[in-house]
């Protein structure tokens, strides 16, 4: 690609044996330090272009950018995006010298500008652009932590590369076009090199006194005659004034008073520009997804890690802010508490069916299934059956209804499991016949086999299970590498009586196959929802969103669950743990979500060409095989997309 920024760096990468993604950056010529040659003595990034001292290149959203990521070209970036779609890419950076201190290779200012159309139409940076820093969990990037916008700032670290994850959200009424902007990267002196950042504690005591004085003054006027409001006004402008003017913020004023900002704009031009440019098109990604994904969020940590009582209004604000940001990545959350035998009791709304908020709840259009709770979830007068009824009754007058759906028990193993769901769904469809009950499950009752060998007895469990179940929820894992095995299963379905496969994965499949767990590759991560869309299920579930071990401090060090493989039931963090108050996204998932989007494109696809067609397509764009064969590199998604983008465009 062409880089008219003209900030290519000439970097050829020597293999280093023995060490996956090479070891350190020293003792190897990387062809591209020719440019420090001028660099002597102490080192002052005001003075130097940023080229000079850091790498900076792009990798894409699926690519695991580690530490010993070592330095590629720096070429303009260039996406492909819907509307009512979320395209993301990472930027890498690496120090060529050290200008900080005290372990910090030095500091780097990240700037995004909005992205913008040749007809004024724009992408506003810090509310469709977001930009966060990947942070590593048990070495593993995975934690994005956002940043400020349109400014950021990172400090780097001595033979080490840093990655940001850069992300555009293309609201759906946003015009199609090219859009265009810049980022810029501008290596800046170390906080530690601040004069604010250095005030002594006496000088600090100084400077709250003096502003704690101007409140005192301006504070009690309220009732107060015009004149003497004025002498108060003049009085705090006076000693604002000498605050201003002291030698803490000396860097920011002119002998005149005004901020100088040729100072800045020599800056700006030492800083490294790296163009972004993005293709928006027309087609609009269904605000309700195509694929109901439903997740589990289990409410006992939330109430344990942030110290919030089950049923108090703390309790319902928490739940509330979960369920909404999870919204964003297209998915349906539930709440979950698990009880003896894996009973679940989950429920999508904390509030009664009778309530306000379950309204909101269910008829928001991006919510695709929601969870209703076969008891109550915060105790109340109603018996337990009153209740059932109660809220059946409700919710079967609502539109929202056909979103519905009971899930009772996860992964039932025996006969008196299994004897459980049917009674529990006797009494839901005794109030609501067209109910829709899930199961979750792996094998059948080991105690009462349905069939001579194991494979035989789980593809049994419908007509073992009918006719109180509907969606029946099958392990991934159960499959291994046969795909061929899924019209055995398809087979037992009746469809046409509303019945659906639905599948999951959990601790299992394990590598090679698609899963989320810590480690895997970025594509193994997308390559989840390839493989719902190629087996033809109509739906998906994931147990656990937020199932770290428990804590009972917000900002205590995440833990996985022992005897799960790393990331299993985790897929964002506690936003304390990195001094921010919103939920962490990880890579995992945003790549779901990414797989979720693919989803919708080969759905265009499909309207237009057919279902075979579109599964065709993963194969012969090279992006999906089979579980144990799909693409490693991101291009052949980009390619897949840009062929329906070619394919399907007015």
């Amino acid at each position: 690609m062409d880089n008219s920024a003209g900030n290519t760096q000439d970097v050829v990468v020597p293999p280093v044996e023995g060490i996956a993604g090479g070891g350190t950056s020293y003792g190897w010529n990387d062809g591209g330090t020719h440019d420090l040659i001028h660099l002597k003595g102490p080192i002052d990034p005001t003075e130097i272009p940023t080229r000079d001292l850091v790498h900076v290149w792009s990798m894409p959203s699926t690519a695991n950018v580690g530490p010993q990521e070592m330095p590629r070209h720096l070429e303009p970036i260039n996406l492909l995006a819907a509307r009512n779609e979320r395209e993301s890419v990472q930027l890498a950076i690496r120090p060529k010298v050290s200008w900080g201190g005290s372990g910090v290779a030095g500091t780097v200012q990240v700037q995004c500008s909005d992205l913008c159309s040749p007809s004024g139409d724009r992408l506003i940076a810090g509310k469709s652009l977001l930009l966060r820093r990947v942070v590593p969990i048990l070495g593993v990037p995975d934690a994005l932590v956002p940043l400020d916008l349109p400014v950021g700032q990172i400090n780097l670290f001595p033979g080490e590369t840093t990655a940001l994850w850069i992300s555009v959200d293309v609201p759906s009424a946003q015009p199609p076009g090219q859009y265009e902007g810049e980022i810029l990267i501008t290596a800046t002196k170390t906080d530690a090199e601040s004069p604010v950042q250095s005030l002594s504690t006496v000088d600090k005591h100084q400077l709250y006194k003096e502003l704690k004085e101007c409140l005192d003054i301006v504070d009690p006027i309220d009732g107060k005659p015009l004149d003497e409001v004025v002498e108060r006004v003049k009085s705090t402008t006076i000693s604002l004034r000498r605050i201003l003017l002291s030698p803490s913020f000396s860097e920011f004023s002119s002998e005149n008073g005004i901020a100088d900002v040729m100072e800045e704009d020599a800056i700006s031009s030492l800083s490294l520009r790296l163009k972004l440019n993005l293709t928006v098109w027309e087609f609009v990604l269904p605000e309700t997804p195509s694929l109901p994904a439903v997740f589990g969020i289990s409410d006992t940590v939330i109430e344990d890690r942030f110290g919030v009582k089950h049923g108090t209004a703390e309790w319902y604000e928490a739940l509330d802010q979960h369920f909404k940001w999870l919204l964003q990545y297209r998915i349906s959350p539930y709440f979950c508490k698990w009880a003896d035998g894996m009973r679940v009791l989950t429920y999508t709304c904390p509030w009664p069916a009778d309530h306000p908020k379950s309204d909101e709840y269910f008829s928001d259009p991006r919510l695709a299934a929601y969870a209703v709770p076969y008891k109550q979830v915060v105790s109340g007068n109603d018996a337990a059956k009153d209740y059932l009824q109660k809220q059946v009754e409700i919710l079967r007058t609502k539109n929202h209804w056909r979103k519905a759906y009971f899930y009772l028990w996860d992964e039932p193993l025996n006969l008196e499991q299994y004897d459980s769901v049917r009674n529990m769904a006797s009494d839901i469809h005794a109030y609501a016949p067209d109910a829709r009950i899930l199961t979750t499950y792996y094998c059948g009752p080991n105690d009462a086999p349905l069939a001579p060998t194991p494979f035989e007895a789980f593809v049994k469990v419908p007509s073992f299970l009918r006719p109180h179940n509907q969606i029946y929820c099958t392990s991934e894992w159960v499959l291994g590498n046969r795909e061929d095995l899924v019209k055995d299963i398809t087979a037992e379905l009746q469809p046409e009586n509303g019945e659906e496969w639905w599948t999951y994965v959990c601790m299992g499949p394990s590598d090679p196959h698609p899963n989320w767990h810590l480690g895997m590759r970025g594509t193994q991560h997308r390559a989840v929802m390839w493989r719902v869309w190629k087996e033809g299920g109509t739906g998906f579930l994931y147990w656990g969103a937020n199932c770290y071990e428990k804590a009972t401090v917000a900002s205590a060090e995440i833990k996985f669950r022992h005897g799960l493989p790393p990331g299993d039931g985790v897929l964002y963090y506690p936003g304390e743990v990195f001094s921010t108050n919103l939920p962490v996204a990880s890579l995992r998932l945003e790549r779901l979500l990414s797989g979720l989007q693919d989803i919708e494109y080969l759905r265009l696809y499909a309207s237009r060409y057919g279902r075979d067609e579109a599964t065709a397509l993963l194969d012969r764009m090279g992006v999906y095989f089979g579980p144990e064969r799909y693409t490693h590199e991101h291009m052949p998604i980009d390619a897949m997309r840009g062929h329906i983008f070619n394919s399907c465009r007015s």
